[in-house]
């Protein structure tokens, strides 16, 4: 009750003494102009246009005009026409988030989604759009994360505090990976963010995916494709938030966001309609300068707590050299890359181990596993270059011990990296079980079903 109290306080402190007005003054497309308050306004300060029916549209300032605001709306535009008035808001948005947030659902702005009730508040605000902490002064990643999905355990090895990209097409399998990672994950807490997302499939993964108990340790933030761009940015902003919260709590937090492409797209519409010069792709030049706004705010904090943040890259056209994904790539600590083709073949989660690089894995895997890592890699490395002789006969066993080798072992890695989506493995398991495939001999009574046909399957060929 004093927390709630002491926050009602701050915020009637903030409240404006004076309270300035002023008109619509023309409409075109999702852009409102708005004159008479310029000498108030700011690019990022709210407003509240008022509707001919009453209702209140929040809106923010995004550029001037011929000495006009010009405003972009969170919500719709319906029933605002020219004149209506326009009313200047609070110009700081925090949001107080308490640890009751914890399994709950939010929109862009904070407020409930899930029908659970009021969320209550903490005493400290959270600026949305906050700077990221300075470089000198932030501490640095230590200790391996268990995230639950062997591949990326063994072969992507995470520290508390790195950033990492999910790169992938539509319909390879980023959502389930995601749900995987939620669940089986050792962090203290997650932050989820579902920026642009279908609208008919939140619930469905919220429930089906995600499920009761990875919702209890999370806090989902959501804003489906349909809202407004405005929306879908403040969605990432949001998520940050609470995970800068969580960390200052000492909390060691997964923050997962699906997606940055998404983000990028709406930073895009905003640009636009700014006025602002279209570059590669459409993408205008703020969205290069938001993305590593964004992104550096994850990572280790001042003191015990940190952010490891797992963001989701949606490669268009499966061209992994598109302007966003070149942009993210260069801000994270690595990259995994989920490859159609890997998908195609039925093996889930579909990721390109070759491909995939963690930045921060030298230096948090001992000699052993370093040297286990090596091994599988050189042979499923081997395997690949050949991998069309292999097929077509062209290859007779013996020509290459190396060769032969990467045949015998890669029908077991594979197998090794498939997982199904309710099956957690931890990081000891998995180099365990990695240790063993390499050190077992070519024909083991303990293989797997599905790597023994997949050898047939070489054999054969």
């Amino acid at each position: 009750m004093t927390d709630s109290l002491e926050g009602l306080l701050h915020d009637i402190r903030r409240l404006p003494r004076l309270r300035f007005y002023g008109r619509v003054s023309g409409i075109l497309g999702l852009v409102v102009e708005v004159e008479g308050l310029e000498p108030a306004l700011a690019v990022g300060s709210r407003c509240h246009v008022v509707a001919r029916d009453g209702r209140r549209v929040a809106c923010e300032v995004i550029g001037f005009r011929a000495g006009r605001a010009i405003l972009l709306p969170f919500g719709k535009l319906e029933g605002i026409g020219l004149g209506c008035r326009a009313e200047l808001a609070e110009t700081e948005f925090v949001v107080r988030p308490s640890r009751a947030w914890l399994g709950r659902v939010v929109n862009a702005l904070g407020q409930p989604l899930d029908g659970k009730g009021p969320l209550p508040g903490g005493t400290e605000g959270y600026a949305l759009n906050a700077a990221p902490p300075p470089a000198h002064d932030r501490g640095r990643v230590s200790g391996r994360i268990d995230l639950g999905v062997r591949a990326i355990n063994c072969f992507l090895t995470t520290c508390r505090g790195q950033r990492m990209g999910i790169f992938s097409g539509s319909g390879v399998g980023k959502s389930t990976l995601l749900s995987m990672l939620a669940r089986y994950t050792e962090a203290d807490v997650n932050v989820i963010g579902l920026i642009g997302e279908r609208g008919r499939e939140v619930q469905e993964w919220l429930e089906d995916e995600l499920g009761e108990e990875g919702l209890a340790r999370s806090v989902v933030v959501v804003a489906t494709s349909d809202e407004a761009p405005l929306m879908r940015r403040q969605a990432a902003y949001m998520m940050m938030a609470l995970a800068e919260f969580f960390r200052d709590q000492g909390e060691d937090v997964l923050c997962l966001m699906d997606s940055v492409t998404r983000f990028a797209m709406a930073l895009r519409e905003i640009g636009l309609a700014a006025g602002e010069p279209p570059a590669s792709k459409g993408y205008t030049p703020s969205v290069f300068a938001e993305l590593p706004r964004l992104l550096e705010r994850a990572g280790p904090g001042r003191c015990t707590g940190s952010i490891t943040g797992l963001f989701t890259v949606l490669v268009e056209g499966d061209d992994h050299n598109e302007p966003i994904s070149d942009a993210v790539r260069g801000i994270l600590d690595g990259h995994i890359v989920l490859e159609r083709s890997i998908a195609e073949r039925n093996r889930f989660p579909a990721i390109n181990v070759l491909r995939s690089v963690s930045r921060t894995m030298p230096g948090c895997n001992g000699p052993e596993e370093t040297s286990l890592i090596a091994q599988a890699r050189g042979h499923m490395a081997t395997y690949e270059n050949m991998a069309e002789l292999i097929r077509i006969g062209a290859y007779k066993r013996g020509a290459d011990p190396a060769v032969d080798a990467a045949i015998t072992f890669y029908p077991r890695l594979e197998a090794f990296l498939g997982q199904r989506r309710d099956e957690r493995s931890g990081l000891e398991e998995g180099f365990a079980g990695l240790g063993a495939i390499l050190g077992a001999p070519p024909q083991t009574a303990a293989e797997p079903p599905e790597a023994a046909a997949l050898a047939d399957s070489v054999e054969a060929a």
